[in-house]
């Protein structure tokens, strides 16, 4: 197998790698808080007057790679999802407050699952593309050779 040493360059190639590598890297990061959100999905506060775990979303960022000038995505601050706390009637549970409710956080684990799948097709998309100007680069250097 060829492995493509890391491409230093302006070129088309050269970007569209960088644009590929950065989404792919951002992809990661929001399915890591997907993970985090399903993992905190039914956790409660530890008392009545606590909060429950809230919600968490990724933000992204468009930039310039200074190496290459490829247009690249970049994680942008992760902000707390401001959905109201579900709640459920358990009178007995340490976290229940005065009229016998509990909080739980904010997270839904239909739409996680719907943002894992969405994130986990756009790091596959951002792999074909890096992929593809890998090849398309190994063959323009076999090109060269001949």
């Amino acid at each position: 197998m060829n492995v493509v040493p890391p491409i230093e360059g302006t070129g088309p190639l050269s970007r569209a790698m960088a644009s590929a590598a950065s989404g792919m890297r951002a992809e990661a990061l929001r399915a890591r808080l997907v993970a985090e959100n399903l993992a905190n999905a039914n956790s409660t506060a530890t008392g009545p007057d606590g909060q429950p775990y809230q919600r968490k979303l990724m933000t992204f960022q468009q930039a310039v790679d200074q190496a290459t000038g490829a247009v690249i995505v970049k994680p942008g601050r992760t902000v707390e999802d401001t959905t109201p706390f579900r709640t459920i009637y358990d009178p007995s549970h340490p976290a229940a407050d005065a009229n016998g409710y509990v909080k739980l956080p904010n997270v839904s684990e239909m739409v996680e699952e719907g943002d894992g799948r969405e994130a986990e097709r756009s790091y596959e998309a951002n792999l074909a593309t890096l992929n593809q100007a890998r090849s398309m680069f190994s063959k323009t250097l076999d090109i060269l050779k001949s």
